[in-house]
Parts: structure tokens; C-alpha cells; sequence
């Protein structure tokens, strides 16, 4: 397979796995975790998940690009920086609404800085094409 398919397969395989992982995780947000979270950390949690799924769709369209368009560092980087940013910004608010860490709030600004980081590199893959 040549690098244009792996990088695809890739993205489109960590995007598709974490669009699932969102959709588990926010049934087990609205069933398991209505009941035990007050207010404010089930909402904490929704916003997880929320940027949990647009970024495992952004995930999957850095993979449609990546069969069409001549990859290249730019997009390669977009793809990462996009799943780090679901690992650390997402990740940091589950465990914060979970387990009531507030410390762990400070992580969650470096995962968004990915996200604004990955989305500006997806801008300059398609302007570079």
C-alpha cells in the first residue's frame, strides 16, 4: 500500500474508532452517569463527548482528503495534533467529571490549542494544494 492509502486508512480507521468510542461514551453519560454526576460535571462530560464526535468526524475527513490530496507534513500534522487533542482535551474532561480531579482542568486547554493547531493545518493543506 503506498503512503497516500496508509495515511488514509489511518485516519479514516482512528476516526471511525472514535466516533464509536464517542457514541459509547455518551450513552454512558446520559444512563449511567445522570444519576451520579451533579449538573456541572455532567455537563463537563457532554462537552467531552460533544468535541469527542466532531473531532472523530474531522478525523475521518482528514482521511477523505488524504485519498484525494498529495499528503504531505501539513496533513499528516492536522491528523495528529486532531487525535491528541480528542486523547488530552476530551480525555482530561472525562476523568474530571468522573473522578471530580479539578486539577486535571488545566490539561484541557493544551488539547484545544491541538485542535485550533490541527484545523489551521488542514487550512494550509488545502491552500498549499
Amino acid at each position: 500500500m503506498n503512503e497516500l492509502n496508509m495515511s488514509a486508512k489511518l485516519f479514516l480507521l482512528l476516526g471511525s474508532a472514535n466516533a464509536a468510542l464517542a457514541v459509547i461514551l455518551g450513552a454512558f453519560g446520559a444512563h449511567a452517569l445522570k444519576a451520579r454526576l451533579d449538573e456541572s460535571l455532567l455537563s463537563v462530560y457532554q462537552t467531552g463527548v460533544q468535541y469527542h464526535f466532531y473531532h472523530a468526524l474531522g478525523l475521518i475527513l482528514i482521511g477523505i482528503l488524504a485519498m484525494n490530496l498529495p499528503v504531505n507534513i501539513w496533513l499528516k500534522s492536522s491528523g495528529w495534533l486532531m487525535f491528541f487533542g480528542i486523547i488530552l482535551f476530551c480525555g482530561s474532561l472525562y476523568c474530571l467529571s468522573i473522578l471530580n480531579l479539578r486539577w486535571l482542568g488545566m490539561i484541557a486547554p493544551v488539547g484545544g490549542l491541538l485542535f485550533i493547531f490541527a484545523w489551521l493545518s488542514l487550512f494550509i493543506t488545502i491552500l498549499k494544494d
